[in-house]
């Protein structure tokens, strides 16, 4: 006991120590220089993206950053993203600075929105932006009524974000309206940037003391030897990246369902197709979770699978086959991009029609011959080698279906049409001996009792 109260006095002792000598971690004792955080965006404007540069600004946000330099290169994007990370720039309490490089390199479409929202807009030389004009899901031009609602309500969020930022207003409705785009001099000598800096060592120390706006109000940042944090996508980001393509989303989703239904077709005797099948389908959805999916196109190719395990079990019709295709077919078309609001040009994710036409048609190709199998084993003939011949000569069967003298009895784990040899009757539940093979059809025996022997006396 006596141990006890003295380790107890020990831990107290330190813990009151930590707390005393730690430094704190108040608004009044935080470093007086933090890092600058980089985060490198070169890809579409959408819903992964979004969740990237929401995560990029949190941690600067921890790591109590001088400012959040993002260096962009996109073609354009979703407006529902685009407005969400525009929301984000504009409400972080670290200023964000947007560098469109390196050379080459563009803040195109929905990228422009991002770029002008900054608190400071750099631009490499050979570098350009704008060319945010409104367009359909698909990349086509929209009827007169929705492209004026449609760039209207655009418009006056770019419009929002230049008065916000003291940006120029004609200039930047002009991407919007007549789809200009500037190069890097031409944006600096409009305003719409603030400097043309071709590396981002140079943009960190143009930084250096200067005054940007955040939520907080303005800050004076200090970027000369603070440490350069990079923020790069991590390991489940990139793999949602990979599993958002559109078309292995449909691959993804074929798969999966034909492996369920070849689960159903084996009878659950290997959990090798069902396991795959389950595995294909959570990556396909985990895939939909970041795209502009329709509910629709998904209802509709899930019903195709469905349809198609039914043709397994109603083998022959090929009714259930063919609309079971049919449905994989327009669900591919309809799940994405089909039934989609209008965007920004650069974002356009749908389905390949080559793949789709011809992964459904593969697909209930397969399942029909598998159809045709189970119809055969019931119904049809084949061929048995004389060696399985000699191997199932003599094997003992048991009735399934009443034999009169025809009807059906189990046989290695399979059903077979059976005919009872010399006429009569055999019950099910009754063994009887193989005699003949032909086809999927067995002749049989009666398997004689064994006459009991006389007891010695």
């Amino acid at each position: 006991m006596t141990f006890r109260r003295l380790l107890v006095a020990i831990c107290l002792m330190a813990g009151v120590t930590g707390l005393v000598l730690c430094p704190s971690r108040s608004a009044g004792a935080a470093p007086k220089s933090g890092p600058v955080v980089v985060a490198h965006y070169k890809t579409t404007i959408d819903e992964l993206g979004s969740r990237y540069l929401s995560g990029a600004l949190h941690q600067a946000e921890s790591k109590n950053a001088q400012v959040l330099i993002v260096q962009l290169d996109t073609l354009g994007g979703s407006i529902t993203s685009m407005k969400k990370m525009v929301g984000d720039i504009l409400a972080s309490r670290v200023p964000v600075v947007v560098w469109v490089g390196p050379s080459g390199a563009g803040a195109a479409s929905a990228g422009t929105f991002i770029a002008a929202a900054s608190s400071f807009l750099v631009m490499a030389p050979a570098t350009n932006i704008g060319a945010a004009a409104v367009v359909g899901s698909q990349g086509q031009n929209l009827p007169s009524t929705e492209a004026k609602k449609t760039t209207q309500f655009v418009a006056s969020l770019m419009r929002s974000i230049a008065v916000k930022r003291h940006r120029p207003v004609l200039a930047l409705q002009a991407t919007v309206f007549k789809a200009q785009a500037y190069s890097a001099e031409e944006a600096v000598r409009l305003g719409i940037a603030n400097a043309e800096i071709s590396t981002l060592d140079g943009v960190i120390k143009k930084l250096d003391g200067l005054s940007l706006a955040t939520s907080a109000g303005p800050k004076v940042v200090s970027t000369a030897g603070a440490p350069i944090d990079t923020i790069n996508m991590g390991f489940w980001q990139r793999l949602l990246g990979v599993l958002s393509d559109p078309n292995l989303v449909f691959l993804l989703l074929s798969l999966g369902g034909l492996g369920l239904v070849v689960e159903i077709w084996t009878g659950g005797n290997s959990w090798v197709p069902g396991g795959l099948g389950i595995i294909c389908l959570l990556a396909a959805f985990a895939g939909l979770s970041v795209l502009p999916f329709s509910w629709a196109g998904l209802a509709l190719i899930l019903l195709g699978i469905i349809l198609l395990g039914f043709e397994l079990h109603a083998p022959g019709h090929v009714v259930f086959g063919a609309m079971g295709t049919t449905s994989i077919i327009l669900g591919g078309i309809f799940l994405l991009g089909y039934f989609g609001s209008p965007g920004l040009p650069g974002y356009n994710p749908i389905v390949n029609r080559w793949l789709l036409f011809s992964l459904a048609a593969i697909v209930g190709l397969i399942v029909l011959l598998m159809a045709r199998e189970v119809h055969l084993s019931h119904h049809g003939k084949r061929y048995v080698s004389p060696v399985e011949k000699k191997a199932l000569a003599g094997q003992t069967a048991e009735v399934n279906t009443r034999l009169a003298p025809n009807g059906e009895v189990w046989l290695n784990g399979e059903a077979w049409q059976a005919k009872l040899e010399g006429g009569g009757a055999a019950e099910p539940g009754e063994h009887v001996k193989v005699v003949a093979i032909d086809g999927f059809s067995v002749t049989v025996k009666r398997i004689a009792e064994k006459s009991k022997k006389p007891k010695k006396s």
